[in-house]
């Protein structure tokens, strides 16, 4: 007779590569656009009647959460967003961090501003 002595089995272990990927990637989104609205990782968390770790192991990617637990994180972060528009990132607050994190090129100075500048 075969016992199994360990019947727990994690998403994490069984899942490909592809779609751990996919887990992930749907985590940090969550992340920069809970970031871009300037939400709290813990109000969120709150308002979708999760724990502070069960709102960090979504936005980790953690594979082994319910939808419905994401789809309510979504929701306390933006009311109303659908799992579609959050993936097109056409979000205005994700439009406004991108834009924040952008690096902005600087010129070079010219011989005359780095003199003025030497003292």
């Amino acid at each position: 007779m075969n016992v199994l002595t360990n019947m727990k089995v994690t998403q994490a272990s069984i899942l490909s590569a592809p779609l751990l990927e996919q887990s992930k990637h749907l985590g940090e989104l969550l992340a920069r656009l809970r970031i871009a609205r300037g939400v709290k990782q813990t109000d969120a968390a709150l308002r979708a009647g999760l724990s502070r770790n069960t709102a960090y192991r979504i936005e980790h990617g953690d594979p082994g959460l319910a939808i419905g637990q994401v789809l309510r994180y979504l929701d306390s972060i933006a009311p109303g967003m659908s799992l579609e528009t959050l993936y097109a990132e056409k979000d205005p607050a994700l439009a406004a961090l991108a834009a924040r994190e952008r690096k902005s090129r600087v010129r070079d100075m010219s011989a005359a501003e780095r003199d003025e500048l030497d003292f």
